[in-house]
């Protein structure tokens, strides 16, 4: 165990007293309300706008319009992108101007660019901030039938979203699982990625047993062989209370306000009701874990500066067995060892989800973070 008395140079730990009023005044960005409507934007090479049809219908709630929060109107655009692949698209939302300086934003494991919602309003308004919905989850395409999902694949729609944006070198965030494929991306594309910022991740999924690839692969293989030969994997159709009600029984991370950001992206509307818009073989995704002496020298590629957010109550500060205390601080030695002072990390107050649920908490170091090194003449 870390010693708290002698904190690491690199690891920086908020006191739980932080006040956010004090840091929306710091940062100058107050939050602005969106309450609906898609725009659309002008495609940029392969991207074209999202339309609004009828199978594609976010879940509208009626309560009270003050408890949707959404999109800033930074520099006057909120953008519904799409992202033509040769299986359909990929989605996304983007907040800014395409001229501002490019941030690409990966939500986790089951969620959907939604996720972001809170945060990037309170992040620097100079930025274009663009967030996907991973394959499979959101608004974006499913992946072809008979297929399974594997961890590497979204390495690659990173790159097929970078190319379509023609980015060449930008920022990357992270939460969760998409601070696993952040991480990864980061080390097979180093020249691309300027900064990654990983908001609960540590960058890889560990492999804690060899036999680990061998089940995952026989489990994946069984569930999608079962899935195809049965109809009881379908989507279920749900009233809006409904499906709030699952969400947040499946994850005690959300409020009912969080939550309910999260499905405005994460069901679409069908006759009778709503179902959910993920596709049901992502629950058997294959992770692609890897061992640790490969996590080591991936991670001497990444070339970027790196920006590593934890918190008290998150995935990390208890032991388990997708993430064995001993990972994670071989991991951290390995950051520190060979990226030295390019690799920052602070522990925050909060949970699993303190982006979304109290974004206040992390804006501001998010922001401190995105602007270093950056001159004072770009600042204005």
């Amino acid at each position: 165990m870390r010693d708290e008395a002698k904190p690491d140079p690199w690891l920086l730990i908020l006191p739980p007293d932080r006040n956010p009023a004090s840091q929306r005044r710091i940062l100058g960005l107050p939050a602005a309300r969106f309450f609906g409507g898609r725009p659309a934007q002008q495609g940029l090479g392969r991207i074209s706008s999202l339309p609004a049809t009828a199978d594609e219908t976010p879940l509208r709630f009626s309560a009270d319009p003050a408890s949707w929060i959404g999109a800033v109107a930074m520099a006057g655009t909120v953008s519904e992108l799409k992202f033509l692949v040769p299986w359909g698209h990929i989605a996304a939302k983007a907040w800014g101007s395409p001229k501002g300086r490019p941030v690409l934003c990966i939500h986790g494991w089951l969620d959907n660019a939604g996720t972001f919602n809170r945060l990037i309003p309170l992040l620097p308004t100079d930025c274009y901030y663009v967030a996907i919905d991973l394959v499979g989850h959101g608004f974006s395409s499913h992946r072809p039938a008979g297929l399974p999902y594997n961890f590497m694949d979204y390495v690659g729609d990173v790159r097929r979203v970078a190319a379509a944006l023609k980015w060449d070198r930008f920022t990357v965030i992270g939460h969760s699982m998409g601070g696993s494929v952040a991480g990864l991306f980061s080390c097979v594309f180093p020249e691309l990625v300027e900064k990654l910022i990983l908001l609960e991740s540590y960058g890889f999924y560990p492999l804690t047993k060899d036999s680990k690839i061998l089940h995952s692969a026989r489990a994946v293989t069984e569930y999608l062989l079962k899935s195809e030969s049965s109809s009881h994997l379908s989507s279920n159709v749900h009233t809006p209370e409904a499906a709030l009600q699952r969400l947040l029984e499946a994850n005690s991370n959300l409020t009912e306000e969080t939550g309910k950001i999260l499905l405005e992206r994460g069901v679409t509307e069908v006759a009778g009701g709503f179902v959910f818009t993920r596709d049901m073989r992502i629950h058997m995704l294959f992770c692609n874990s890897m061992p640790m002496d490969y996590v080591i020298n991936f991670l001497k590629r990444i070339q970027a500066d790196i920006l590593m957010i934890t918190t008290r109550d998150g995935l990390f500060m208890k032991e388990s067995e997708m993430f064995p205390r001993n990972f994670l601080v071989q991991v951290l030695e390995g950051y520190r060892t060979f990226l030295k002072e390019r690799f920052n990390r602070v522990i925050v107050p909060g949970n699993h989800f303190v982006h979304l649920n109290e974004p206040e908490v992390v804006s501001g170091i998010i922001s401190t973070f995105i602007n270093k090194d950056l001159s004072p003449k770009a600042r204005l």
